[in-house]
């Protein structure tokens, strides 16, 4: 229990709930809306509880409720007001900050239950594409700034994946509907965020390809054996932080040199660090700006 994070400062607050820190000092002086500690030095420090009714107070006011009204509110009605509001459209919002309190306290009952909650609405394809991918990006933002650390975010993101196998596994029991082309998806050697790559093979299980699913740091040389998978091999990679931007280039090359020997195959690139190719004219180089990019390709 000492690893969960129970203080927080105004800059955390600002961060996570997206309320400007110099909003949150006009709520507490002229509503009392928080009542934080203050640190020797006469520095505001908020526990996990402040950090929950500003989440909840942040999205009745992005719901339309004036802070007046809701300064006049205990907690359990500003909560009950919370549940009442939330609709099949608006309630992502909600799951995201419950997500985010179940990353900050290691609570699994809450991402378990809030997900549960999620699916009695959603299929699995909204989750992620409408919770899951804005969470992340916060999550990202919240790292970069020193809001969580490591271990919050490696919480999350492998509880997101265990759904994402759970669903994954789900979809290989069906027979392939689309038999034109098969995909191979594999990250770069030292490249282990697999996240998007494993949203990837989801869809394209759902969309009704037949796929194999490679994992992180696979060595090119390891791939030629694959092209005996299928007669049309797509191969899908997901650059996050491999290769590096001075490498890029002569990875992609080096694909074509290994790979493309007997056959030319498709290779399709999406993540960060494809910014950084020269992007050449070759035919069978694919670059997606993002995941929804590749989607529609399918």
């Amino acid at each position: 229990m000492n690893s969960i994070k129970q203080t927080f400062s105004i800059k955390d607050l600002e961060n996570l709930c997206g309320v400007k820190a110099h909003t949150i000092r006009i709520w507490e002086k002229r509503y009392n809306l928080l009542s934080p500690n203050r640190t020797d030095t006469n520095i505001r420090t908020y526990n996990l509880k402040s950090l929950q009714k500003l989440l909840n107070v942040t999205y009745l006011v992005n719901s339309g409720y004036k802070i007046s009204r809701i300064s006049k509110l205990n907690e359990q009605e500003i909560n009950e007001y919370v549940r009442s509001i939330v609709s099949d459209n608006s309630s992502k919002n909600q799951a995201i900050n419950s997500f985010k309190i179940s990353m900050l306290n290691y609570d699994l009952e809450l991402f378990l239950g809030t997900y549960e909650q999620l699916s009695q609405k959603r299929n699995f394809r909204q989750i992620f594409i409408d919770v899951f991918i804005p969470l992340l990006k916060e999550i990202g933002l919240l790292w970069q700034t020193d809001t969580i650390n490591p271990s919050h975010e490696h919480f999350v993101t492998n509880l997101i994946k265990q759904k994402l196998l759970l669903n994954i596994e789900k979809l290989q029991y069906n027979k392939p509907t689309k038999t034109d082309k098969a995909f191979v998806l594999f990250l770069p050697e030292n490249e282990i965020h697999e996240l998007g790559l494993l949203y990837i093979n989801y869809e394209i299980l759902l969309h009704g390809y037949r796929a194999v699913y490679l994992g992180p740091s696979i060595p090119l040389d390891s791939l030629p054996s694959m092209l005996s998978f299928h007669t049309n091999s797509v191969f899908v990679s997901y650059f996050t932080i491999k290769p590096e931007k001075d490498n890029i280039d002569k990875y992609v090359k080096d694909f074509n040199s290994i790979i493309c020997t007997e056959r030319i195959s498709e290779f399709w690139m999406l993540g960060k660090q494809i910014i950084h190719l020269s992007k050449n004219s070759a035919t069978n180089h694919r670059y997606f700006d993002s995941i929804n990019d590749l989607i529609a390709e399918l």
